[in-house]
This record gives structure tokens, sequence and C-alpha cells, in this order.
């Protein structure tokens, strides 16, 4: 197979970029940390989680600011990984970022009252009936 002259790798331009837009790695964070939340989409958040790190200081350096092994980071930050918050806390600050809470798109309220808030309020209307009674 020909090599290409001047071919770069999807890869390598996309940490380049990374590297080059601060701003633009936090927005790729939080689209990485939204895939998370999704299980059939988890491992591309922590694909895209890994290159960030590689874009700020390589996953060598990474690892060790987050006293973890580098092995366990490839491992963590791997398509079938499943880092633990106390992970995944400590990598983002080894690259100078915290995590932060939104609202979600679509959030869902609750119609009904949780099962023991019915109870206590059946109850209550059941002694108030007797009483008028």
């Amino acid at each position: 197979m020909r090599e290409l002259v001047g071919a770069v790798s999807h890869h390598e331009r996309e940490v380049e970029e990374l590297r080059a837009d601060r701003e633009f790695a936090i927005e790729y964070l939080n689209g990485a940390l939204e895939s998370l939340a999704d299980p059939d989409d988890r491992g591309v958040g922590l694909i895209m989680l890994r290159a960030v790190a590689e874009a700020y200081g390589g996953l060598g350096a990474v690892a060790a600011q987050a006293g973890i092994s580098r092995e366990s980071l490839y491992r963590t930050l791997s398509p079938k990984g499943n880092p633990t918050l106390k992970t995944l806390i400590a990598i983002l600050n080894s690259l100078g970022l915290c995590l932060s809470v939104v609202p979600a798109p679509k959030v869902r309220l609750r119609k009904k009252a949780p099962r023991k808030a019915r109870k206590i309020g059946a109850r209550k209307a059941t002694r108030t009936a007797a009483r008028a009674a």
C-alpha cells in the first residue's frame, strides 16, 4: 500500500487542534462528558477525553499528575473503560479543569409523588375522613 505524501492522521490533527485552542478543548470535553451519560456512547466520550489528555501533556504526564499508573489511565480511557468519579476528577484536575453541573437538555419531572409520600398522604386522608365522621 502506498503512503500518501503530506497525509496526517485524523487523530494527530485532532490533538493538534485541541492543543492550539483551549476553548475548543473545553467544548470538546463538554461533549465528551455528555457522551459518558449514555451507556451506548460511553466509549466515544472516553476516547475524546483521552485525546484531550494527549493534547495537554500526554498520557504519562497526566497519569503522574492524577496519581494513577499510566497503564490504569490507558485502560480507563479505552472504549470499554469505566472510570470512577475519583479518577475522572483527578484526570480533569491534572488538565487544569473541573466538573460542573448544568441542567440536562430534557429533564423529566416526576408526575407522581414517591411511594412513601403517597402512603403518608393516604393515611392523612383516612384520618381526616375518620375525624369528620
